[in-house]
């Protein structure tokens, strides 16, 4: 599995079954305990399998579950990244919500803040930019579906309290800054991301592995490209 790899299977006219047949081995490595991996508990609420990274691109597995632990960002949902994100949706659903930002001194609800990484460690900084901010699109992807997200563009992903869902999400760097909308009040603060342990790390790959089937529940990615 690599990135080219990954995003051909995605917009190949069977990219259900050649998305899942790229996930199967890597998964099955994970959950029989093959392949040395660390889940991570990412703040917005999901966990990340990291199965590829090459410089600035790399491919992850990211897993909403109730059967999985998981954090709250210290600031909110609403944030936007550093890179290209074109995520496919191995099951369940999932909705982005684009969010316009305005800069707003006097009145703006929101600081925006930088999120700075080194390693496992976010350093989230405090900026003078006070902001407003309005939702500026919704659109939910199901199986089969894929969606993206420049780099720059804020959004919030949202996953319905209770719902299971998975996305083989592909991300390629850009010269941007990761940015997160928070309270006025906030500090500038750190973060150590959490790894999971092997017993929750297998776990998650299990989940996964048991919803891949042979045929998708829906259309295939072909015919919904998302929110650019």
């Amino acid at each position: 599995m690599n990135y080219a790899a990954v995003d051909r299977a995605i917009r190949s006219g069977d990219a259900y079954r050649a998305v899942s047949a790229l996930c199967r081995p890597a998964l099955t490595e994970i959950a029989e305990g093959r392949r040395e991996m660390r889940a991570v508990r990412h703040p917005l609420g999901f966990l990340c399998l990291p199965l590829y990274r090459d410089g600035l691109r790399g491919v992850c597995l990211h897993v909403w579950s109730q059967a999985l632990a998981h954090v709250e960002p210290t600031t909110s949902q609403i944030h936007s990244h550093s890179w290209d994100l074109l995520s496919y949706v191995l099951y369940g659903r999932v909705g982005n919500t684009l969010m316009q930002v305005v800069d707003d001194p006097a009145a703006g609800a929101y600081r925006i803040f930088e999120v700075h990484s080194q390693g496992d460690l976010d350093e989230i900084r405090a900026t003078p930019r006070q902001v407003r901010c309005l939702a500026a699109g919704h659109e939910t992807a199901g199986p089969g579906d894929l969606y993206q997200l420049p780099a720059g563009r804020f959004h919030r992903t949202v996953v319905q309290d209770g719902s299971e869902a998975a996305t083989v999400a592909l991300g390629r760097v850009r010269a941007a800054l990761d940015l997160s909308l928070g309270r006025l009040d906030t500090p500038t603060h750190r973060v150590r991301r959490q790894h999971c342990g092997p017993q929750e790390t297998t776990r998650a790959a299990a989940i996964v592995l048991a919803r891949l089937v042979d045929q998708p529940a829906c259309s295939d990615s072909t015919g919904r490209q998302g929110l650019g």
